[in-house]
């Protein structure tokens, strides 16, 4: 998973195109790093999902901006520019399900 600038992250929502979701963290959160091996595995199963990881703490503006409550924070975003937030990151196949339920308009499907 590639780690981004805040800057690299408000380039990339510049375009609206496509779905896309951003793992926020801090290097020294243990729920956070638990969270980044669980998206390792949900990578190896869909190595095409669109997301980037983001330190909290070097994307101050765009965690403000977009209410980031607390870390772990995936936020993800169809091409509608819908915005949905998980915090909750219970177990790999739950993660992997929500990732796969956010549709193209940026909204959980039923």
């Amino acid at each position: 998973m590639t780690e981004w600038t805040e800057a690299q992250l408000k380039d990339w929502m510049k375009d609206s195109s496509e779905r896309r979701f951003f793992y926020f963290y801090t290097p020294l959160c243990g729920t956070c790093k638990w969270t980044e091996r669980m998206l390792q595995v949900i990578l190896t199963l869909d190595p095409q999902l669109p997301i980037v990881k983001c330190n909290v703490n070097f994307c101050r503006q765009t965690a403000i901006e977009w209410q980031i409550e607390s870390v772990p924070c995936i936020v993800g975003f169809g091409t509608d520019g819908g915005m949905r937030k998980r915090y909750k990151m219970q177990a790999v196949d739950d993660l992997h399900r929500w990732f796969q339920q956010i549709n193209d308009n940026g909204r959980e499907s039923s």
